[in-house]
């Protein structure tokens, strides 16, 4: 069994490219999969391991950055590893928005409990700041999503939201909507609100009968997407466009196995088209093999 640790911190960190080298020679020492981003602002990342390494890690890296505690972490299982390799990126920010911060308010932070409350207000206005693809796997009912694809656009977005309004935001494990969150308040909005911990924290509490959440969760690893319980879910990744696609999507006519899914059939060049049919039969006939290819998930 692996676990899988998501976690960020707001916080002043220097020595960014010596920490980097530092922990990418530990991630492979310890057989860590999974990425985190560092910046002058702090650091994001989503882990997985057996469960000693992944501990040995996290303490690694609370050391090294010279903090106690993250601002938010989630924790899950999986029965395979749910990355292909370990990676540690350098960023000006951790969350593009054009501005840095270095410290969180926790003070707007909705706990699951009563989110539920929170959003069946009718004065409420729900956003989901995440893309639109991963609004398209699942979200929560009524909410509103902006359909920005580049997150550093977002505040163009957010700036003409109603004042007046309460704000209740949410993303994957929170940290969008800190970043959201911060520059609302810097332009003079008092009623914003997220839900803590993100949407993983609310499918691990809240049972599926009293939960206001339809589909499933995206998520930036093998699993593609999860269910309440955090249960692995049912989407898989076209490998033509990298696109979450559903059962529905792969019984399209337009839907080919390593190739193209309807989001991109019709977009792809026949060269590209036939390269992922070489690349297919290249991961059949390893399976075929009983050997991995490099293109082969795991699971």
């Amino acid at each position: 069994m692996y676990f899988i640790l998501g976690f960020y911190k707001f916080k002043k960190i220097s020595d960014i490219k010596k920490n980097k080298k530092i922990l990418q020679a530990y991630f492979i020492n310890k057989k860590i999969r999974g990425t985190i981003i560092i910046s002058k602002e702090g650091i994001n990342g989503t882990l997985s391991a057996k469960k000693k390494n992944l501990n040995l890690t996290i303490k690694k890296i609370k050391k090294i950055l010279k903090f106690t505690n993250f601002d938010s972490i989630n924790s899950s299982m999986c029965n395979y590893q749910s990355f292909h390799r370990g990676k540690v990126k350098v960023k000006k920010e951790v969350v593009p928005m054009g501005f840095k911060i270095t410290k969180r308010k926790s003070i707007n932070h909705i706990d699951p409990g009563k989110w539920n409350k929170l959003i069946r207000d009718k004065n409420t206005f729900l956003l989901d700041v995440r893309k639109p693809f991963e609004y398209e796997v699942g979200t929560f009912k009524s909410s509103i999503n902006p359909k920005v694809d580049n997150f550093r656009d977002f505040p163009n977005y957010l700036k003409n939201l109603d004042k007046n309004k309460t704000i209740a935001m949410f993303c994957t494990g929170g940290i969008r909507c800190e970043k959201a969150s911060v520059f609302l308040e810097k332009k003079g909005f008092k009623n914003v609100f997220q839900l803590k911990g993100g949407i993983i924290n609310y499918l691990k509490k809240i049972k599926k009968k009293k939960s206001l959440w339809k589909g499933e969760c995206y998520v930036f690893d093998n699993r593609v997407s999860i269910k309440h319980g955090l249960l692995p879910g049912s989407f898989s990744i076209c490998s033509g466009c990298r696109k979450p696609i559903s059962s529905k999507d792969k019984k399209s006519n337009k839907y080919e196995v390593g190739v193209s899914c309807p989001n991109c059939h019709d977009h792809l060049k026949p060269s590209q088209k036939e390269r992922f049919r070489m690349r297919q039969k290249q991961i059949n006939l390893a399976k075929k093999l009983g050997k991995k290819h490099i293109f082969k998930k795991e699971f």
